[in-house]
């Protein structure tokens, strides 16, 4: 074979290796015959000049990989790590223009999974990392974190703290602080039958949204159709998220919204809409362009949204204590526990009430997407809630467990979409060995979640919605680590199990009162990113009335 160097080819793949790099065109005059090859694979880059690195499998922590050809070092049992052979990391192109990185942010991470391997090297913005693409790594690299896991991915939440001189809450805290921090909110909220004390509540919006969804229904020219189900279905979530956090309604589901709760609403999505432009342009680009301005404007707005509720709480905790009453609640626990100062709980408080919204609203529109276009799923799953909630009354958190179909559709839809397509670690104390590579402290990881919820490897047919994938006895085993859109380990989602009962209750009183039909102008909608997964364009569904539903 003749060598390949790094100005020919970077990485060489065997045609015929069955590894998802099939069929991909070979970049180099000078590949051996039979070999694919790519550019910019950090797989092949090791200081080795004129010998390419041969990574022919989909994963390279995997064993049995196929041998390489004479001349190529051999990439199969015997990794360098255990022959003491590990290697720095060095340059590698960018991950391409950044308008479709940020915009399709799931198939960029698609396209250089394919290129480049399980693990490359990118920059955005004004940052350099490394991306893992494969879940074999990413459990290898979760698994080094210590008791204080860092993220890295909120510097512009933190920059607008500090620009203001307010505290920083779980998402920006780091340390021994967010440690305690997390302690303290990781109760009544993180374990599912704390969450399950939340039930009543949630089934008061929900109850709500019913209300809304069938007024939206009976103002459409044909009777049937809800347009823009997403935005309906994100003032359900931030409303059910609010009364859980400040125990009061805000009115996000009236027919008329209050002002002040529809400025809040405004704020956030002008904050995300900002942070985008925070994101990719030059810093020098916010002394003249207004996009800095108004990205910290709007957190001002959500501060003090928040700040006001809190303190009218606070008033109403006094006269509760002096009148000898039980204190009860999330913001009541966490005023009362004495553990937080007050400007910790605000803090803790406005960036709990974010980091739940998007993935409530954007997980159920798209399940409705979707089961409005598989009629045969979605009649499964109303035979389901049939023979586990009786006609007379309402699906109940005590029903979910009972409902394998459900929890399904709502794993399935986190798979296709996950809500957050990427975010980051970064490990300060130590350097990392992954595989073959010694990555040095201070490295930025970006985990490529989308990727990895869509390898073929683990989900046939990536891209199709099969939630019965997800049910005993059927589909292919899948790695813990493919898909996880709550996170992992002690800096997980503390909102997760909020999140879920949501989600399940939500989805399950809508089914059990509509058949849900895709739009019939047969608009199809994909996903693009806005730092958050969500649809190109409104989606638009007809709800037809079931008979005899409560």
């Amino acid at each position: 074979m003749q060598s390949v160097t790094k100005g020919d080819c970077t990485t060489c793949i065997p045609a015929a290796a069955g590894n998802g790099y099939q069929g991909f065109p070979a970049r180099s005059p000078t590949a051996p015959q039979g070999w694919l090859c790519s550019t910019g694979a950090l797989a092949c880059l090791g200081g080795m000049e004129s010998t390419p690195w041969m990574w022919p499998c989909t994963d390279p922590l995997a064993k049995g990989c196929p041998a390489a050809p004479e001349g190529c070092t051999r990439g199969s049992r015997c990794s360098p790590a255990e022959r003491g052979e590990l290697r720095p990391v060095d340059p590698d192109p960018s991950a391409g223009p950044v308008p479709f990185t940020l915009s399709r942010s799931g198939a960029s991470q698609l396209m250089s999974r394919r290129i480049y391997g399980p693990i490359w090297k990118s920059t955005f913005g004004h940052y350099e990392n490394i991306n893992i693409g494969s879940p074999v790594v990413l459990e290898q690299l979760l698994r080094q974190e210590g008791k204080y896991p860092m993220r890295s991915d909120m510097a512009l939440w933190k920059e607008h703290r500090d620009t203001r001189h307010l505290p920083y809450g779980p998402f920006t805290e780091e340390g021994e602080r967010w440690y305690r921090l997390r302690q303290v909110l990781n109760k009544r909220l993180l374990k599912p039958s704390e969450a399950v004390l939340y039930a009543d509540a949630i089934g008061e919006v929900v109850s709500d949204l019913m209300v809304r969804l069938r007024d939206e229904r009976s103002r459409s020219p044909s009777g049937v159709l809800v347009g823009d189900v997403a935005n309906l279905l994100y003032r359900f979530a931030l409303e059910g998220i609010s009364y859980i956090l400040f125990e009061t309604r805000i009115g996000c589901l009236k027919q008329q919204v209050p002002a002040e709760t529809q400025r809040f609403i405004d704020s956030i999505n002008l904050m995300f809409k900002n942070s985008i432009f925070a994101t990719v342009l030059p810093r020098w680009s916010r002394k003249v362009l207004p996009f800095w301005d108004r990205y910290l404007d709007s957190w001002d707005t959500i501060f003090a949204f928040g700040k006001t509720l809190i303190d009218r709480k606070m008033v109403e905790l006094e006269g509760q204590v002096e009148r000898g009453k039980e204190v009860s609640g999330y913001l009541s626990y966490l005023l009362a526990s004495g553990r937080l100062s007050l400007d910790e709980v605000y803090g803790s408080v406005a960036e709990l009430l974010l980091a739940g919204v998007d993935t409530t609203s954007n997980t159920l529109s798209w399940a409705l997407y979707h089961l409005s276009r598989d009629l045969g799923i979605q009649e499964t799953l109303y035979q389901e809630l049939k023979a586990v909630v009786p006609a007379n009354r309402f699906p109940g958190a005590e029903d979910i467990p009972k409902m394998p179909m459900l929890r399904a559709v709502i794993k399935e839809t986190l798979r296709v979409y996950p809500v957050v397509p990427t975010n980051a670690r970064v490990f300060y104390e130590k350097d990392i060995v992954i595989g073959d590579y010694l990555f040095p402290k201070n490295t930025l990881f970006v985990l490529a979640h989308y990727a990895m919820s869509h390898d073929e490897t683990y989900f046939p047919e990536p891209e199709r919605f099969l939630p019965q994938r997800w049910l005993r006895g059927h589909g292919s085993p899948h790695h813990p680590f493919s898909s996880i859109p709550f996170g992992y380990g002690v800096r997980a989602c503390v909102g997760r199990r909020i999140a879920e009962l949501e989600m399940h209750l939500a989805l399950a009183r809508i089914i059990q009162a509509f058949e849900v039909r895709p739009d019939p102008r047969g608009v199809e909608v994909t996903s693009v990113s806005r730092i958050v997964l969500v649809a190109d364009k409104p989606i638009n569904l007809e709800f037809i009335a079931r008979p005899g539903a409560p």
